[in-house]
């Protein structure tokens, strides 16, 4: 892998395609987090697409102090607290008012990875980061990321155009409604690192 301070951050203009191409695009991408620790990174293997008018998206009901990040720029990180025990990031897509984003399920740990497994008090590399809740806690991430800029210096997303193979589309996890779009992405080559059911 090549230097992390060697390579480009995506711009603003990424996070405005269609939502589902984003969550296509985000596969392969590196999630950067800088912590007091060092830095923590991971390789984006496993995403799922939230639209504005999909049942199973926060925003579909409308603006709410917790989804209100929805509705802002995109390129910023949604993060939220879910099941009473973790959280979810969720990069922002589409124009300022078109509530749309796509959740981050899983990475390959590739930078900090001692920190990591303390983090996440496991040793097994496969299962610092096959989650929502497992990756958020792995690097540090939690409500105080919400609204945080991605094309800033603390939380942001790398491209070291790495060629990830064919993406396969599957049901979305965790849902009860629309959970039959075929709306969650990862690479078969990459299908050891994502979540489970």
């Amino acid at each position: 892998m090549n230097d992390l301070n060697q390579l480009d951050k995506l711009e603003r203009e990424f996070y405005l395609h269609d939502t589902l191409a984003v969550a296509k695009s985000c596969l392969g991408k590196i999630l950067v987090h800088q912590t007091s620790e060092g830095i923590l990174a991971g390789r984006i293997v496993e995403t799922e697409a939230y639209l504005s008018d999909d049942p199973a998206c926060h925003a579909s009901r409308g603006k709410t102090k917790r989804n209100e990040v929805m509705f802002g720029e995109p390129g910023h990180a949604y993060v939220y607290f879910t099941y009473g025990f973790h959280y979810c990031i969720n990069f922002v897509t589409q124009p300022g008012g078109v509530p749309e984003a796509v959740l981050i399920r899983a990475l390959e740990p590739l930078e900090g990875i001692e920190i990591m497994k303390r983090n996440r008090n496991r040793e097994r590399i496969h299962d610092l980061c096959s989650g929502p809740g497992k990756l958020t806690q792995a690097l540090g991430i939690g409500a105080e990321l919400n609204g945080e800029d991605l094309l800033g210096n603390r939380l942001y997303v790398l491209d070291d155009q790495t060629d990830i193979g064919d993406v396969i589309a599957r049901p979305r996890i965790g849902i009860k409604l629309a959970a039959e779009e075929l709306w969650r992405f990862y690479p078969t080559r990459y299908r050891e690192w994502v979540s489970k059911k």
